[in-house]
């Protein structure tokens, strides 16, 4: 089958791989469609050489699990795992969640990676109603999405950009009131919780702002610089201050189903903002990287008319 794969120095290539054999706890998905991911783009050199890239896919169940866990045959589905950047993959059945009728294949992939981010860190931050959360870099993949959940949790929100112009690239989806949006962290009042995927000196800014006893939740490091506290700025009066690293992604199933779920009920919007055949990859990523495209970035991986949306 075909796959996308590491080539060292360039976004991926082209390659036949073997077919994805799966264990018994594991589903074999056709893939239809899968979404780009910042850090995929940023770290693929690190990953050994043909390793089948991408980690968001929605597609069709082929053959179910055959120790009768998961969805059956013909199941319309999502997945977060690794090697999702080809024709079939194999999932373990505890990162599958099916795909809700009304929601299209291409909305269902762009949500693993992204979404799950946003709702595990606000969940180990704590965020709460009437809690005030700080999301940096809200007009990302995940920032968007932070902002709707930590407002669904009745969490009183300040969505955080680097400039007037990104503030005017977030949707009504993300800015309903009583959604706060900042250019900048001028005139910001102190945070119970930080959702913060920029890093460097917005990491340093954002914990700068938050009170006694909140927590900062280090999610990304979106602009690749590096972070200097001021001597003394980790000390403060009062009940502890927390900054913690964010990487869960241990059996991520019932979360997707949680949010698709939203996404179904139209509860939690998810933006594409460039749909493109997995043929052009390249391009793709160069607007990713370029950040010249808001919202996710999908490619098509079967042609739209194999199967329906």
């Amino acid at each position: 089958m075909r796959a996308l794969v590491v080539d060292p120095g360039a976004e991926g290539r082209f390659a036949d791989v073997p077919e994805p054999v799966p264990g018994p706890g594991q589903a074999l998905v056709e893939v239809h469609r899968t979404s780009i991911n910042f850090s995929e783009l940023r770290h693929m050199g690190r990953l050994p050489e043909g390793t089948v890239l991408g980690y968001d896919a929605a597609g069709v169940v082929l053959r179910a699990a055959a120790d009768g866990t998961g969805p059956a045959e013909g199941t319309r589905v999502a997945a977060f795992g690794a090697g999702a950047w080809a024709e079939r993959a194999a999932f373990d059945t505890g990162s599958i969640a099916a795909v809700p009728d009304g929601v299209d294949l291409a909305v269902a992939a762009a949500v693993p990676m992204s979404g799950l981010s946003a709702l595990r860190s606000l969940r180990a931050a704590g965020a709460s109603p009437g809690s005030r959360v700080l999301v940096t870099g809200a007009s990302g993949s995940v920032g968007r999405l932070a902002v709707q959940l930590a407002r669904l949790a009745g969490a009183h929100v300040i969505a955080s950009v680097s400039t007037p112009e990104r503030a005017r690239t977030l949707p009504p989806s993300v800015t309903a009131p009583p959604v706060e949006v900042a250019a900048g962290r001028d005139g910001v009042a102190p945070v119970d919780v930080v959702i913060e995927v920029v890093g460097g000196e917005t990491l340093v800014a954002a914990w700068g702002l938050l009170k006694p006893g909140g927590n900062l939740q280090s999610v990304g490091w979106a602009s690749g610089r590096p972070a200097v506290f001021p001597p003394g700025s980790t000390f403060s009066l009062g009940p502890a201050r927390s900054l913690n690293s964010f990487g869960d992604v241990t059996s991520p199933g019932p979360d997707l189903t949680f949010l698709l779920d939203l996404v179904a009920t139209g509860r939690l919007s998810v933006e594409i903002g460039h749909r493109e055949s997995w043929e052009r990859l390249k391009q793709a990523a160069a607007a990713q990287l370029d950040r010249t495209i808001t919202g996710k970035i999908v490619l098509d991986i079967a042609p739209a008319d194999h199967a329906p949306s």
